[in-house]
């Protein structure tokens, strides 16, 4: 295995990792008629960090995926755990300690909110207290209230909502591993870009090891620590970082997969994060708007935000607004322009545009309100990125997807 791939990471989380570390060696997987679906894929996905499975329709992403957890059972090969050959033990046991995440989040509809969430729990036997407390904790993780949907169904849920539950269903038992399979394609654009600042979110608190398969190159850019790219019966044209596919793609097949307008994807790896994010004048529920209305004036701020006893955003209340209110009430506009702190600054631009407002309340993990960023701050920091993406390529050096290479010939630490 390359180095690049077994080092350890600087990282600003005082979070552990808890993943676990996945080889596939020589797995194939044939039907008996024709080409096989995947044949002989050897790689290896590091500890803790998400995998993007790529590539066109019927190219085995998701055979690949399901050989993970033995949903499709390989027909020559091995799977390796963290040490562990997977291939020989028995396949419910298997699954039981594998998250599996897929459109719609796959829940039972005769089973409550609650219900789907503890079924894995419950059958390894955890008692009732433990699976209540784990299935109001993991709400609060994927920033549901549990108080509010732990006896919801899922008739009852939007789109979101299911797909929220589905994942926190998928950490119930604390597995290592997390397999996703198009986990947010069945919903709307916006609705979409929000489970995915929510997934990475939940990433860097939990760094589990996440294998997703996508159609979508721009989200495997977007969640993606490392992208494989595959061909037809899953043959691996290049596994490495987003930044190195954009920048050095290893032939014309990656080229035209890729796309067009490859430098403006570059600047999707830029975070709402990695710039500057405004103050902001916050208030609660309850406030006297007058009192409010007269401490933005003094700052000379235009508008408000209103928090939730967890600083959560709830209203963004501008002077107009606040001076026609009698008290500041605690509902939420379903209208707010929300971006998380680890969406690309095009989710920002998207969110702003959509909602006409020129600005964004970004919120970090369980969606707390950390500031405000506004188009200008976007426009500079694209300007920056655009710059050093040009400088970049005017000064990297020719060479091989070497890791890829290392990784296709099977080489390993």
């Amino acid at each position: 295995m390359p180095e690049s791939l077994t080092k350890t990471e600087n990282n600003s989380s005082a979070h552990r990792v808890t993943g676990a570390s996945i080889l596939l060696e020589k797995v194939t997987k044939s039907y008996g008629s024709g080409k096989a679906a995947v044949d002989g894929l050897t790689m290896e996905i590091p500890a803790g960090k998400v995998v993007m499975l790529v590539g066109p329709s019927g190219c085995g992403k998701t055979t690949t995926l399901k050989m993970i957890n033995r949903l499709i059972e390989p027909t020559e090969g091995r799977i390796v755990l963290n040490g562990e050959d997977v291939t020989t033990m028995d396949g419910d046991k298997l699954r039981r300690g594998i998250g599996y995440v897929i459109q719609a989040g796959g829940l039972f509809p005769h089973m409550s909110v609650a219900a789907n969430i503890g079924l894995v729990p419950k059958m390894l036997g955890w008692d009732k207290k433990r699976i209540a407390d784990r299935v109001d904790e993991l709400l609060e993780l994927v920033s549901l209230d549990p108080n509010a949907y732990r006896d919801r169904f899922p008739k009852e849920l939007s789109g979101g909502q299911q797909q929220r539950v589905g994942v926190a269903r998928a950490l119930a038992a604390d597995p290592p591993v997390l397999l996703m399979d198009e986990p947010f394609g069945a919903v709307d654009p916006i609705t979409r870009q929000r489970l995915q600042d929510e997934l990475i979110n939940i990433q860097a608190e939990l760094q589990k090891t996440i294998v997703c398969v996508t159609h979508d190159f721009d989200e495997a850019v977007k969640l993606g620590d490392w992208i494989a790219i595959f061909n037809e019966g899953a043959q691996l044209v290049q596994y490495d970082t987003p930044e190195r596919i954009l920048a050095e793609p290893a032939n014309e097949f990656v080229e035209n997969f890729i796309g067009s307008g490859a430098g403006l994807k570059q600047l999707t790896l830029t975070r709402v994060a990695d710039v500057g994010l405004a103050e902001a004048i916050t208030a609660s529920p309850g406030d006297d708007p007058q009192a409010v209305l007269a401490r933005i004036t003094a700052a000379g701020h235009g508008h408000a935000v209103v928090l939730d006893a967890r600083q959560r955003p709830l209203q963004w209340l501008s002077r107009r607004q606040l001076s026609r209110l009698k008290a500041i009430d605690s509902a939420l506009d379903a209208k707010l322009p929300v971006v998380g702190s680890r969406a690309t600054l095009n989710d920002a631009l998207d969110t702003m545009l959509v909602s006409s407002a020129g600005a964004a309340l970004v919120t970090g993990a369980r969606e707390k309100f950390l500031g405000v960023i506004d188009v200008s701050t976007i426009m500079e920091a694209i300007s920056a990125a655009h710059a050093a993406a040009s400088e970049a390529t005017e000064d990297a050096p020719v060479g091989l997807n070497t890791g890829a290479i290392a990784i296709a010939e099977g080489h390993r630490a």
